[in-house]
């Protein structure tokens, strides 16, 4: 999602490259998947932030998101 990272890309591509496997295993359908992942989202705002930078950091999330649709080849 994001095109400017402090992580290696090959960081990013391992755990990314995980995280499709257990979806496959689970046979998770496309709505379960984003249902999961928004939930994992949610999860780390509310366990790792204080309320104020939990709506900040969300909405940051959902513009870079909405920006790397927009911007996908």
């Amino acid at each position: 999602m994001a095109t400017n990272s402090k992580y290696q890309d090959k960081q990013v591509d391992a755990i990314l490259n995980e995280m499709i496997a257990v979806f496959e295993k689970h046979q998770a359908p496309v709505d379960l998947s984003l249902m999961v992942l928004g939930n994992m989202v949610t999860n780390l705002l509310i366990s790792s932030f204080g309320k104020t930078q939990q709506i900040a950091l969300a909405q940051a999330f959902s513009d870079a998101l909405i920006n790397s649709i927009k911007t996908a080849k």
